[in-house]
């Protein structure tokens, strides 16, 4: 009986039940808990929100080929919609925090180059397709395959070059950086606030929220990027209530006057596959599916890798169920399409919700479901300034500037084209032209060095699809 006992004393304990939830998305895994996702989705909602009442803006201002505009409304519900079904579903399928919604800069392609060359229905039928093609090769495996076939250090320059990406786009959208008037005339393309210096309340308030954020994070506060971001919004709201500044941007933080707004379904499912190639004509038509192919998959593709790597998702190069996340971001574009929204792809801002703490797929379902509720919440979506979310990128962009440690700089053979992706990505603000620009240097270097094996056929494919894509004007 003693000897029984003394053996119980030494029994490892039971280990902690996990529910359902812990289960599903491997939370406790992947080291995380309920409470840092359910922030870090929130997070990431917050900093990304802005696309709801942006992607309208850019969408509103072209007319098609008949002289049809979008209405606010339409485009308003399309963007919340695609947004929140294909968020959710990457958090349910891809199990990682990654959130989607309209791409910008490739929802310029739509609305100022393909709508003015077909009718609106058309451009959506050419996003479908688009969504389509990215779909195939995630099942096929191709997409995977050349994301593998990408060397380490070339995959650690996109994750950096993406990193001063985001923060660039944090200064510009807060006002902190400016383009020069005269660019043009000008040895100095861009300039620090208006007319080269900083002044009023916006700029003020992003300064405030910015030392706020590095403050709350150098000391380990829970939370750190929300806490700046709502009280950011608050002080801004305060500001301008009293004050009644101007040079807020896109969203004037005031006080709603309602909160539910009613949803206009209406662009949902109003697509005409093939008319493009009529209407645009079938050299055209190709040339822009190329285009949205192109960008939608290197974009992703760039995004994904660094995200993911900030998260820890990355085993020996790899991003874990990478397989299951390219098949969801190509259900995003085609869900684009469909709704009428431009094509949807991951979101860089998903790095803001990883910084505070989201690991699993839990938190992409937090920020489907706020993106859900804006279908009828709107007017609140519309508090935030870009002023009081901007500092999140800033911070974040620096935090992933700290791969450049593995980064093998001796190597000439990568060297240059490291640097070159690192740069174009965010000075072209492009990741496309960052990753095809590293990759020809890339590929060029070692043909010139006679290292064929070193390349793969894949790559070496990989750099001609790039040269065209550069060279696609001309050739055009």
């Amino acid at each position: 009986m003693t000897q029984l006992r003394a053996k119980s004393q030494h029994q490892p304990p039971e280990p902690a039940k996990q529910s359902g939830l812990d289960r599903f998305f491997r939370i406790s895994q992947r080291g995380s808990t309920f409470g840092r996702e359910v922030r870090g989705g929130v997070t990431t909602f917050v900093a990304m929100c802005y696309i709801v009442l942006l992607n309208p803006l850019i969408l509103g201002a072209s007319a098609d080929i008949t002289g049809a505009r979008l209405s606010t409304e339409q485009v308003t519900t399309a963007t919340a919609l695609a947004a929140g079904v294909t968020t959710i579903l990457m958090g349910l399928v891809g199990n990682a925090p990654l959130a989607l919604a309209a791409g910008l800069g490739v929802n310029g392609v739509v609305a100022f180059q393909m709508a003015p060359a077909m009718t609106w229905a058309q451009a959506f039928g050419l996003v479908v397709l688009e969504g389509v093609c990215i779909v195939l090769m995630a099942v096929s495996g191709v997409r995977e395959r050349i994301i593998n076939a990408i060397p380490m250090p070339l995959k650690i320059a996109i994750t950096v070059g993406i990193g001063l990406y985001i923060a660039l786009v944090g200064l510009v959208s807060a006002g902190f950086v400016t383009r020069t008037p005269d660019a043009a005339n000008s040895t100095v393309p861009v300039r620090m606030g208006e007319g080269g210096h900083l002044a009023g309340w916006p700029i003020a308030i992003f300064c405030v929220g910015l030392l706020l954020m590095i403050v709350l994070i150098s000391r380990g506060v829970a939370g750190a990027v929300l806490i700046s971001i709502v009280v950011a919004t608050v002080l801004a709201v305060v500001v301008n209530a009293v004050f009644d500044v101007q040079g807020w941007g896109l969203v004037e933080p005031n006080v709603p006057d309602h909160i539910v707004a009613s949803p206009d379904f209406s662009l949902f499912g109003d697509i005409d596959l093939f008319g493009g190639f009529g209407s645009a004509g079938a050299v055209t038509a190709s040339v822009f599916l190329f285009t949205l192919v192109l960008s939608g998959f290197f974009d992703a593709m760039g995004t994904i890798t660094s995200v993911s790597e900030e998260a820890g998702l990355t085993r020996n190069g790899k991003v874990e169920g990478m397989g299951r996340i390219l098949l969801v971001d190509g259900a995003g574009a085609l869900a684009g399409g469909v709704t009428g929204s431009a094509p949807n792809t991951v979101f860089l801002e998903s790095a803001a919700g990883v910084g505070e703490g989201a690991r699993t797929g839990l938190a992409s379902v937090v920020t489907g479901a706020l993106f859900t509720a804006t279908l009828f919440l709107t007017p609140i979506a519309a508090v935030v300034p870009a002023q009081a979310a901007a500092p999140a990128l800033v911070v974040i962009g620096g935090m992933m500037m700290a791969q450049c440690r593995r980064i093998p700089w001796q190597d000439m053979d990568f060297a240059i084209p490291v640097f070159l992706t690192i740069a174009l990505i965010p000075f072209t603000y492009s990741i496309t032209n960052g990753i095809g620009a590293g990759l020809v240097a890339y590929v060029v270097i070692k043909v010139c060095k006679r290292k064929w094996r070193e390349i793969g056929w894949l790559l070496a494919v990989l750099a001609v699809v790039f040269g065209v894509y550069f060279g696609i004007e001309g050739i055009t």
